[in-house]
């Protein structure tokens, strides 16, 4: 089934206490594309200036499950760009610079081909941008967005309509008690269905992530990795592994056919996916340890996660 995500691709500097990194690949969509494409095919929505590295497009090209006709180079314009330095728990940063460039012009156009897409993600961009993308994919079966605190600030108006139509909304904790003030997790994500979505995600790090859908809550833990490098995408590969895995599940004796992919079980299976494929994100800076993955590497950590959830 086809999956289509819009958000950003920029470069990167990242300081963590691991090391640090300078003019990386990064961006929501392209996390999250990398991602999805372990599980089947993902059309990508995004726009970068002529500035953008012929070594980054030869990155993308290492996913070939990514479909990227719809990645727009505007000529004369400069690439999204952004710096972070992390703190020693790794769960909170400090951004250091934000360049909008191309990211503060128009939306990048989406391909005609593209408006049968079935299932879509809207990674993190300005709400009425999100909006925007939506409202030109009639024929969707499943919406999941993701937001952020600056748009909570600064958009919540259009962040507000947006929830009310989209079936799902991924956020960190921080997040959803600023939008909600509530700061127990059970309590934002129940508030948050009272404003549209038929559930919300909230990731909480190292602590996994809750799932508050309208027909249960469901939290799973994060999978215990050692080596911790880089929380830079984890979030957006997460939300690109639990979507991925919605869009192009097989069904099989275990794990049956479901009709209605947002249902309560439909998406608490995906989550596993999610958390699996954002355990190997954090292992090393950008995208390097996706770009040598496999997908039997996803499915044996799957397994060892399985096991060690079953009670």
């Amino acid at each position: 089934m086809s999956l289509v995500v819009t958000g950003t691709i920029g470069i990167d500097d990242i300081v963590t206490p691991s090391g640090h990194a300078e003019k990386v690949l990064g961006g929501s969509c392209m996390y999250f594309s990398a991602a999805a494409s372990f599980y089947g095919p993902v059309r990508l929505v995004a726009v970068v200036g002529d500035d953008f590295p012929d070594a980054f497009r030869q990155t993308l090209h290492r996913f070939p499950g990514i479909d990227a006709a719809g990645l727009e180079t505007r000529k004369g314009g400069k690439t999204f760009r952004w710096g972070g330095k992390y703190h020693d728990n790794m769960d909170s940063r400090d951004t250091l610079f934000t360049e909008l460039g191309v990211v503060a012009e128009a939306p990048p156009a989406v391909p005609a081909a593209y408006a049968d897409s079935r299932f879509v993600f809207l990674a993190n961009s300005h709400p009425a941008v999100q909006l925007g993308f939506l409202e030109q994919l009639p024929k969707r079966a499943l919406a999941v967005a993701d937001t952020m605190d600056l748009w909570i600030n600064t958009a919540k108006d259009h962040l507000l309509v947006l929830l009310r139509k989209v079936d799902g909304l991924v956020l960190n904790y921080d997040e959803a008690e600023q939008l909600t003030s509530r700061r127990n997790t059970v309590a934002a994500g129940r508030h948050l269905l009272d404003m549209g979505p038929r559930f919300v995600v909230i990731k909480k790090g190292e602590h996994g992530c809750l799932l508050v859908h309208r027909d249960g809550v469901c939290a799973l833990p994060a999978f215990p990795t050692e080596n911790v490098v880089d929380p830079t995408g984890c979030g957006d590969t997460f939300a690109g592994g639990l979507m991925g895995a919605i869009a192009h599940h097989k069904p099989s004796a275990s794990q049956p056919a479901d009709p209605d992919p947002g249902s309560f079980a439909s998406v608490r299976r995906a989550l596993v996916h999610g958390t699996v494929i954002a355990s190997f994100t954090i292992e090393a800076f950008s995208l390097d340890r996706l770009t040598q993955l496999a997908r039997r590497d996803i499915d044996q950590r799957y397994d060892q996660y399985a096991a060690m959830v079953r009670v």
